[in-house]
This record gives C-alpha cells, structure tokens and sequence, in this order.
C-alpha cells in the first residue's frame, strides 16, 4: 500500500474516532456548550420555517394585564377564578387546564367555591416539581425506561379540596442554556411516584384515549407518541406568542366572551401578566408566556405534528457525526486542488440542506453535535494539506531548478505537460552542434584540481550561454566537451539556423575566453566545432535516472566534423546540408571558405564541408572583450 493511501486512512480513522467521541460525549452531557450552539442553530432553523398556522384545538384565556388592571391584584382572586372557570364550562369545553399553582390557602370562601365550580367539568390542575439542584443525574444502578427521569425532591401538588375534583399533571418545562424551552418533559418521579405531565394529563384527557407507557415512546390510544430519550417531548413554535388562539380572561367578567373561542375545545387557563407570570425566549418572541409553551405542547400531542427527535433520529445523528467529518476529509484527500475544495464544500451545503429539509419536515437532526464532529478534522486537514502543499511546492521548484540545470526551458515545459514525453523513440530532422578542448588532457596533467575545475566551470559555463540565448538543449557534458541539440521537443523550421548562430556565438565567446586566459593556460587551449543537420532518433535513454538524447548518422557526421576542422586549421565546420537548411547568405563579420569534399571516419559517403572564420580574428576579439569587460 502506498504511503499516501496509508496516511488517507490513518485520517480518515481518526476522524471517524474523533466524531464518535464528540457524539458520545454530548449524549452523556459532557459536552453542555454544543447544547446552547444547538439552541441558536435552532432558533435559525425555525426562523426560516417561517410561521405556520396551528391546529386550531387549543384556546389560551389569559389572566393578563386588563385583568389585573380592573380587579387591582395579582393573583387573581379565587372567587374570581371561580367565576372564569365556571363561564367557561357552561359553553361545554373537551377540557378545562388551569395553568396555575393552586397550593395556597385563601379565603375560605374563596376557596370552597372555586372547589365546587372544579366538580362541575373536566378538569387538570398544574403541580410542580421540586429539584434539589439545578440539574439532576440518573442513578447508576437505575434500570427499566423511567430510570431516564430525573430525580425530584418532591411535587407542589394542588390543594386537597381542588386535587378531588380533577386530575393533576406536573407543569414544569425544560429549558436549554439559551433560555428557550425545546423540550416538555412527559413523566416526572419522585423516589416513590410517577407523575404526568401537565400537556400529558391534558391530551389523555381531551382525546379520552389510555395512555402507555413504552420503553422509547408513549402511546395515546393506537398512536404512538415519539419522545426524547428521557421521555421529553421536543416542541417547535408555531410563531410569536398570541399565535395559538388566545383570548382575554376580561371577555368573562364583560359578558363578551365569544362560545364559538370555548365550546368542544381544550382551554388553558394561564397568567401573561408582566411580572407576573412566567416567560421563556423564544425564535419569534423574546418573552412568551409560559402558558403558550404549555398550549403548544398540548397541540403537539393531541395533534401529532410535533417535531421528532427519537431513538432512530439520534442514530442518524451519531452516522452523521462519524460518516460526513470522514467523508469531507475523503474528498479533501481525494483531489488536493480546487475540486476537492469545491466537493468539500457541496457535500457541506448538501448537509446542511438536508438538516433544514428535516427540520421543516418534523424531524429534528442535531446540527451542533455534526459540525463540532466535522469542522476540527476538516480544518486541521486542510491544514496539513497546505503544509504538505506547500513543502511539495518548494520541493517541486527545487526539482525544477534542479531540472532546469540539465534540460532546455521549451523540454522542461514539454515534460510537465506530457510527462511521457519521447518515452518511445521518435525520427526527425535535427541539428546538431558539438564542441570540444583541445590540449585539455594535457593541461589538466600540470595544473591542479581547483584551477581545473574554474577552467570547466567557466567553459561550460559559455556553452550553456550560447545554448540557451539560441534555444538549443544540451544533452549532455562530456567533460571538455558538450553536444547540443536543435529539434526538441518538436522539430522547428529554424532549427538549422538557430544551430548556425549557436555556433558562430560559441566560435567567438570560447575564442575570447581563451585569449583572456593566463598564457600559461590559454596558450595550451584551442577547440574545434562540428555542425550538421539531418535526420536523428530523439529517445529517453535510462532505466531510474534516464536522459534525452539524439543517435543517427548525423549524430555521427557533426562529432568527426570537429576532427575535419582541426586537419583543416580551423575551429568551425559546417556541412552544406545544415548551411542550405539554415538558408545561410554570408555573416559580415565572418569568412566561409571551402567546399571541401571529404569522408569521415566511419562513414562511407564524401561529406562538403565548409569552414567559417571570424573576420576579426582572435587578436582583435580578445582587445575588443577587455574593453568591454
């Protein structure tokens, strides 16, 4: 396996590893901060949903401020929430819920007459749960479905002389550490005692169905009530408060209270008086009553549209908090460029799409819990992606440095584009240009190391000059020699003249140098040039570390063309073949003489050669260099 597959791997399990730890730590509340992410991202989720029109089962008569203005206190007086409760029977409601604490004395008579007003219908009074602390744990040891419930103290129950007269449901809501109540939960205990809730005992009620109690969900009746795990009801707002029907405790006390608002419906008796009762924020509202959050429970039970957010859902939950980290990590790994980036990013969008299609479709998906799971190992990944991006690029330019010393400009280019390129042998006209010392061996016995390598580096040196400026490729060094080469990476019509100016340039640079040299050195040194054109086989030669060179008998004709010069006293030899390519008229500055027809050694044909020579000569060159220099 290779060593790239190796590390995608080793990432994508520890991405995997790191989701199912974030999952696991927020499903056993470890993790609380995701819960207050998870209530704003709600907020946001409902807020696009936009408002939606309720069931229109539930109707709120509120004990609000134009109550408390005309009889002047609060709580409302018994005796007249007697007479609030008893107007509202008369116009025969499914079931009266009073959404207050009944757990003081008042007056007796007060009192005896809200007791006997409770008899004359269906009736649930509110009761609350007293915890110790804030939060509570369940018992190590606990088993069965209620051992998920929370501890309490004890229950503020309703006054004996109410309680006989109607059932009781515990009102308490659960509240996120943004303040907004997401869930209602259904069962309260105590160390002895099992306890509805208020919106439960309400729907059992209204809808007259048994209610069971299953190890994952309630059932009304036939209908399965899908919960939380610890038997919570999770519960989404209909809108800003006033938006399930509520009406004016007021309209009783003025006789304007409207039969249609009560009869064969499920009224809430709740407070909304400011500073009197109690609010939650909400995504619509920034002080709702809490007697709509309990009607919105209500609706939700009796009318099934409640959003889930189960067993099932959390399992879809913790495969997304494992499957889409490992996944946009895959993508990342998969293609290090835009691409990746750009499925990154769908695969991301297309998440988030579907958490909101869910959402507005009654399913609740945790989005806190997926993002903490997703976005550290993205980003440290990307991280270490451009780290490793940019370490490659530094060692790609130093490779292409190292390349650029070895290979022409138009090659290297040529390569990185098709890096096969001449991986099989290809036939074409070429140019080609050779160029070696003479007296080199000689000298390199008298001179040192150090001044023999100044020597080479300065004449190589000028080869690569001459080479580059014409747009030739050097093959290869062959240690006081060079061949270079013109026809790579494809074959131009100007290669044969571009070879001429190539050699003409290296006449006149090596001339130069050698007169500017120590006597002692320079007079030991001449060179020879050969020039040819003609057909040539370009191939890759190497198995690990391969080279381009060319091979043919034109090859073969330019290197003896240097041995024609040195019989002939002259230091550049052209063949009429490259002369003709090259369309070559005549250089002002030179002199061509010959032809001259001759063979060369290992070749059976007689070759015309012509010999150019500087105009000037080497005297007046050299003079002319160190007035420039």
């Amino acid at each position: 396996m290779s060593s790239r597959r190796v590390q995608m791997l080793v990432a994508l399990v520890l991405t995997a590893l790191w989701g199912a730890g974030i999952y696991a730590g927020h499903a056993n509340a470890h993790l609380r901060f995701l819960d207050r992410l998870e209530a704003t991202l709600t907020d946001w989720r409902t807020q696009v949903r936009g408002v939606q029109a309720p069931p229109d089962i539930v109707t709120i008569v509120a004990i609000d401020d134009t109550v408390v203005k005309r009889g002047g206190s609060y709580p409302l007086p018994r005796a007249d929430l007697a007479r609030v409760v008893d107007t509202i029977v008369q116009f025969r409601p499914k079931v009266v819920a009073i959404d207050l604490l009944l757990v003081d004395r008042s007056a007796a008579i007060g009192d005896a007459t809200l007791a006997n007003t409770l008899a004359t219908g269906p009736m649930v009074l509110a009761a609350a749960a007293i915890f110790p602390a804030a939060s509570e744990t369940v018992a190590p040891g606990s088993e069965g479905p209620l051992a998920a419930l929370p501890q309490a103290e004890r229950f503020l129950l309703p006054l004996p002389a109410f309680a006989e007269h109607a059932e009781v449901g515990v009102v308490n809501v659960a509240t996120g550490q943004s303040g907004s109540p997401l869930s209602v939960p259904m069962l309260f205990r105590t160390r002895d005692k099992v306890e509805l809730s208020f919106p439960l005992r309400v729907a059992t009620r209204a809808l007259d169905k048994p209610l069971t109690i299953a190890p994952d969900h309630l059932m009304l009746g036939d209908r399965a009530v899908p919960t939380d795990t610890d038997f919570a009801l999770p519960i989404t707002y209909y809108g800003p408060r006033r938006t399930i029907r509520t009406v004016s405790a007021q309209s009783i006390f003025d006789g304007t209270l409207d039969r249609a608002a009560i009869e064969n419906r499920i009224v809430v008796i709740g407070a909304s008086v400011a500073g009197g009762g109690d609010f939650y924020p909400t995504p619509f509202d920034s002080l709702m009553p809490g007697v709509e959050v309990v009607s919105t429970a209500i609706t939700h039970l009796v009318a099934g549209d409640g959003i889930v957010r189960d067993r099932k859902v959390h399992i879809a939950d913790a495969l997304f908090a494992i499957l889409l980290p490992m996944l946009l990590v895959g993508l990342l790994a998969w293609r290090r460029s835009a691409l990746g980036l750009v499925a990154a990013a769908a695969v991301t969008i297309a998440w988030a799409s579907l958490n909101l299609f869910a959402f507005m479709h009654g399913i609740w998906l945790n989005a806190a819990t997926t993002l903490a799971a997703a976005v550290p190992p993205v980003v440290i990944f990307a991280g270490v992606q451009l780290w490793a991006g940019g370490r490659r690029t530094q060692y790609l330019v130093a490779k292409s440095r190292s390349l650029a010393q070895f290979q022409a400009p138009a090659v290297q280019e040529w390569l990185a584009r098709d890096p096969n390129f001449l991986s099989k042998p290809v036939r074409q006209d070429a140019a080609i240009v050779f160029i070696d010392l003479s007296g080199f061996t000689a000298l390199s016995e008298r001179i040192g190391p150090d001044a023999l390598r100044d020597l080479l580096k300065a004449f190589h040196a000028l080869i690569d000059k001459a080479a580059v400026d014409c747009g030739g490729m050097i093959t290869g060094f062959l240690g006081d020699g060079a061949m270079i080469l013109f026809g790579l990476p494809g074959a131009m019509p100007d290669d044969a003249a571009r070879a001429l100016k190539c050699s003409i340039h290296l006449h006149r640079s090596i001339e130069r140098w050698i007169a500017l040299l120590p006597p002692a050195i320079g007079g030991q040194l001449g060179f020879k040039i050969g020039v040819h054109f003609g057909p040539i086989v370009a191939s890759r030669l190497g198995e690990s570390h391969q080279h381009i060179t060319a091979t043919g008998d034109t090859v073969n004709v330019a290197s003896r063309l240097m041995e024609v010069a040195a019989q002939n006293d002259a230091r550049l030899a052209l063949t009429d073949t490259l002369l003709d390519a090259a369309d070559f008229h005549g250089d002002p500055d030179g002199v061509l003489s010959g032809p001259l027809l001759t063979q060369v050694r290992g070749r059976s044909g007689v070759v015309t050669v012509w010999f150019w020579r500087d105009r000037n000569g080497p005297s007046q060159a050299a003079a002319k260099a160190e007035m420039i220099n």
